[in-house]
């Protein structure tokens, strides 16, 4: 005879439901917090070297400032915002270094992820890429920058992603959501880069599907290079 097993539920005291209901509603406030202020750093609503205090943005949130000091606590981990006992909270500026040492990293891993997909993608994995490309032509022609934007890393992503690896895929997202503030802002100055990392975009999938894994890669580098060489120069510029 199968086992019934009661509903979970039904198996903890009220009081304990309560309390377990209660942590399940602080997590979700915290990941909410730290989601909502993500996206207002990466879209440059919060601009780099704004102060924050905790009050403020709990005001703004609609929440208590538990969770908020927890979000921080997390943005600060991942490098996007600043906690000194002489600044506070302040929103980390990218340095052309960060864009350099990022950038390095890239070539290093997305390389590697060339050099192992190409030739072995599936007709459904091929189809995804060409739709990417697909995607990216229209939001560039429309000078859709935020949807190119987002295209252009999922189209990144979508080769870690076949290779599999969920270190490289874990630290890509990362690179990725530190590097968003400047590339969406750059954009916004030299539309007719959109049209070029279309082409360049283009490229790289016509080798990675003929199983050419030496044109595809050499492809991605003169990509990335070009790519960091465009955002050190529009960054250094605005320093200026």
């Amino acid at each position: 005879m199968a086992t019934t097993f009661p509903n979970r539920e039904e198996c903890i005291p009220d009081s304990q439901a309560t309390n377990a209901a209660s942590l399940r509603g602080k997590v979700l406030m915290k990941d909410r917090a730290y989601s909502e202020l993500k996206q207002l750093i990466q879209s440059i609503t919060i601009e780099p070297g704004a102060r924050l205090s905790e009050r403020q943005l709990a005001g703004h949130l609609g929440m208590s400032k538990t969770p908020v000091k927890a979000a921080l606590e997390r943005l600060e981990l991942e490098g996007f915002i600043i906690v000194s006992p002489q600044s506070g909270i302040v929103v980390r500026e990218l340095t052309a270094q960060d864009i350099a040492d990022q950038f390095d990293v890239r070539v290093a891993l997305e390389c590697h992820v060339l050099r192992s997909v190409s030739g072995r993608l599936t007709d459904e994995q091929a189809f995804d890429l060409r739709e990417n490309i697909t995607q990216q032509r229209q939001a560039a022609r429309a000078r859709r920058i935020t949807e190119m934007v987002s295209l252009d890393a999922g189209f990144h992503m979508l080769y870690c992603e076949f290779h599999g690896n969920q270190e490289i895929i874990r630290v890509m997202n990362q690179l990725r959501d530190k590097i968003y503030r400047v590339t969406d802002r750059v954009y916004q100055q030299q539309l007719p880069r959109l049209d070029s990392s279309c082409d360049e975009h283009a490229g790289i999938v016509e080798a990675t599907l003929a199983g050419d894994a030496d044109l595809a890669v050499m492809r991605m580098e003169e990509h990335l290079d070009y790519g960091r060489k465009f955002l050190l120069d529009k960054h250094r510029g605005r320093a200026s």
